[in-house]
């Protein structure tokens, strides 16, 4: 199954996790059930069914649907398995893992996860589809934001600079001078952030 390069949010796709079939018992054996996701604004509803096998050698989930092209309306059918793994717990028992079943180009992921995403055709994990969480998204908005907050202070800083020719009088600092090193207190507040950024 291909995997593509599509930028999306996390938050905003479809999903199936182990805990969630955990709860509604699907890991009692042979288990069949069904999925429904209902849009909040439209209504519209789509849903996956599930078979779950757990009783051989090679666990697995078979996930089958119908998908409808927005465009051309045309209807195309999936009929696929995700296989299963388990790790033990530390209290006893054991957890249930998908390995992710996309290929990215030309090698199967087969990464052990906890939730399977759809993005485009297929669901897979959230690397192989190069997904990103909303959380994360938030973060780097705030941290450019921040940037350009900084630049917005060193502005004021080199400005007050200029006007200031007695920075101190009788021992103090004057108005001026202290406006100053708030500003320098502030803009020493932005500098971690910078790090961030270079690393994204």
């Amino acid at each position: 199954m291909p995997a593509h390069s599509y930028r999306e949010e996390t938050d905003y796709l479809k999903k199936i996790a182990t805990q969630w079939l955990k709860k509604y018992q699907f890991f009692n054996g042979s288990q069949l059930g069904k999925i429904q996701w209902t849009q909040e604004f439209s209504s519209h509803s789509s849903s996956v069914g599930i078979v779950c096998n757990i009783m051989n050698d090679q666990p697995y989930i078979r996930l089958y649907y119908t998908q409808t092209n927005n465009y051309t309306g045309e209807k195309k059918d999936f009929d696929y398995k995700v296989m299963l793994t388990t790790t033990v717990c530390n209290f006893g028992g054991k957890r249930y893992w998908f390995i992710c079943p996309l290929v990215k180009n030309g090698v199967p992921c087969r990464r052990r996860i906890g939730v399977l995403y759809k993005s485009g055709d297929y669901f897979g994990c959230r690397k192989c589809q190069n997904l990103i969480y909303t959380s994360q998204k938030i973060n780097k908005a705030y941290q450019y934001y921040a940037l350009f907050r900084m630049l917005g202070v060193n502005k004021k800083i080199d400005t007050l600079q200029e006007q200031i020719k007695i920075p101190y009088y009788n021992g103090k600092p004057t108005k001026k001078q202290r406006k100053l090193l708030k500003l320098y207190r502030q803009v020493n507040q932005y500098y971690p952030l910078l790090d961030e950024i270079g690393r994204l």
